[in-house]
């Protein structure tokens, strides 16, 4: 394996493994660890054309319309490459970055020469756009007097929505996961510029204003994995803990949750892609810092939302006004918001609360999210995208091609490559499978290198074949296979929405042709033993079609049934006889 690969860690959603001293003994992190999607191969029937799909089509496709919407020109009329005014929005830059992400995925597990030049030239525009002393952000360098980012001419005048600290971010987390994918530095060497004025002008003793959209939170966590350096995560939690501090600037509100402390909160509130990006950035920061305050706070705010503001589909953001929350169980159908973004931030946010509480219910929220919500953001042909994930509608809704904020098809790029870092995670001796997805993956436990195979037609099929084996001839572990919480009567893990029946079809656990009591806990069957090559497990997962009803203040929701089978949800059934059933 490549000497890089050794890192790929990094190259995960979470950044879990970095390359200079920063995993040391008594290092706080992750109890749980995730397995890295480079050490996981997918060859799966629903999966695999989608993940070639974003290969070969999506991540083409997010270039020639970065291209053509002027977003990396923006780059080369800030460095004096070419003539020009900025183009679009404020925020383009952003775009860029996420596609040099999802295309730094691709490259780490498909090298392509042609990609990785295209991607190396435009990072060449992107160091030419750097002002000399770090400053990057297009908006303000390639300005005109009609065309300016928000507070005008003077540089973070406007964090609050100016996003020069969010594009900032996302250009981090492209950075780290093309040098990782490639042994390149240039852009790691922009950022790292960037961090450095980013230093200079916010601190206790400067700025003290956090960003209004969230997002270098969780990039500076994964820079502070990859290098080492303490810095970068202090800042991570400085601009945590600024967010809802009074003193040191004027509060934005609920809508960029700031409207009190982080640690204060205790529901879900506003912009639902902030919200969640916060919330993932909290559960990373506490993770390295060993801070409990955050996680008790999303834990508080988890629960929120998934008892009072989550869509049947796992989407988020009930309302366009504020591309967000609502209050408790206002969640419309028509008008659902349910932004592919929200739900990308969504499935990120609960890997990260299963990887610090090692409970299924997390993943059941995440699987819910990822083969509805998110998944419906993105046609079969690659090309062609929802932002807003509507439930039902009169008239009909067609994917548009682009969108002149385009946040969610470039966010889709790099989501589905690392989609396999979703599916195994191991703690010590523990080893876990979360989503059943055909493939094989290599897990690193503490008693040597475990290699695991799944084989299933799921999601249309619900029997899952794993096969265990370990380096040695034996070994001792734990294997905790998620038993769905739909394959346990519960929708999901709240009172939000329930199956109207109960399934009485039980899971079945067999060992090597050997039926097994079937025990469950925290939403795993646990099976611990001396596991030798050649050992089989198959899960056979009953999976009749089942009708789910809202929680009766779901007022949107009352007379109607989605019906699901298995993880998939069909949404929006007005049902006749729902009106006759004793709710």
């Amino acid at each position: 394996m490549a000497s890089w690969k050794k890192s790929v860690a990094a190259i995960l959603l979470l950044g879990i493994t970095c390359l200079n001293g920063c995993g040391t003994t008594g290092t706080p992190d992750y109890p749980i660890q995730p397995v890295p999607f480079t050490d996981v191969e997918i060859d799966d029937s629903f999966w695999s054309p989608r993940m070639e799909m974003n290969r070969e089509v999506t991540i083409p496709y997010a270039l020639q319309m970065c291209e053509e919407t002027g977003r990396i020109d923006n780059f080369a009329i800030a460095g004096g490459l070419m003539e020009g005014s900025h183009q679009g929005y404020y925020f383009n830059d952003s775009d860029v970055a996420k596609v040099i992400e999802g295309a730094a995925y691709s490259l780490a597990l498909y090298p392509d020469p042609e990609l990785e030049a295209y991607i190396d030239d435009v990072i060449d525009k992107i160091a030419a756009a750097q002002e000399e002393d770090g400053y990057l952000y297009t908006a303000r360098t390639a300005m005109t007097p009609d065309h300016m980012p928000p507070g005008g001419e003077e540089r973070w005048s406007h964090i609050e929505h100016g996003h020069e600290l969010y594009n900032l971010g996302h250009m981090i987390e492209g950075a780290i996961a093309y040098y990782l994918a490639t042994d390149k530095r240039q852009l790691l060497d922009v950022v790292l510029r960037s961090l450095d004025l980013v230093e200079e002008v916010f601190g206790p003793d400067g700025m003290r204003n956090p960003p209004g959209h969230q997002e270098i939170e969780i990039a500076l966590g994964k820079l502070y994995r990859l290098t080492g350096e303490p810095r970068y995560l202090n800042l991570a939690k400085f601009f945590l803990d600024m967010r809802g501090d009074a003193e040191g600037h004027q509060l934005y509100g609920e809508y960029s949750q700031d409207h009190i402390p982080v640690t204060d909160q205790t529901e879900a509130v506003g912009h639902s892609v902030r919200a969640a990006y916060l919330y993932s950035g909290m559960a990373d920061i506490a993770a390295l810092t060993g801070d409990d305050r955050y996680v008790q706070a999303i834990d508080a705010i988890w629960q929120d939302a998934v008892s009072t503001k989550l869509y049947v589909t796992g989407g988020i953001g009930a309302t366009g006004g504020n591309e967000g929350f609502s209050t408790p169980y206002a969640l419309p159908n028509e008008t659902a918001y349910s932004e592919t973004c929200a739900s990308i931030a969504n499935a990120m946010w609960n890997h990260r609360m299963f990887l610090l509480h090692g409970d299924a219910r997390y993943m059941d929220v995440a699987e819910r999210v990822i083969y509805n919500a998110f998944l419906s953001g993105i046609s079969l042909e690659g090309d062609r995208f929802f932002y807003s994930n509507r439930l039902a509608t009169v008239n009909g809704e067609e994917r548009a091609p682009w969108f002149p904020c385009a946040c969610c098809p470039s966010n889709v790029v790099r989501f589905l490559p690392s989609l396999p870092g979703y599916i195994y995670a191991h703690a010590g001796n523990d080893l876990y499978v979360n989503l059943f997805i055909s493939g094989t993956g290599i897990v690193r436990t503490d008693r040597g290198i475990v290699r695991i195979s799944q084989k299933s037609g799921y999601p249309w099929d619900g029997r899952v074949t794993l096969q265990v084996a370990p380096e040695r001839r034996s070994g001792m572990f734990t294997l905790h296979i998620r038993i769905p919480g739909w394959a346990r009567n519960e929708a999901v893990p709240s009172d939000l929405y329930r199956f109207t029946d109960q399934n009485t079809e039980e899971p079945i656990l067999q060992i090597n042709g050997v039926q097994v009591p079937l025990t469950v806990e925290n939403g795993y069957v646990i099976i611990r033993r001396r596991w030798q090559e050649e050992d089989e497990v198959v899960l056979d997962l009953p999976m009749p079609i089942r009708t789910v009803a809202a929680h009766e203040n779901v007022v949107a929701d009352r007379g109607k049934l989605s019906l699901q089978r298995g993880p998939l949800v069909y949404c929006g059934l007005l049902c006749r006889m729902a009106r006759q059933r004793e709710w």
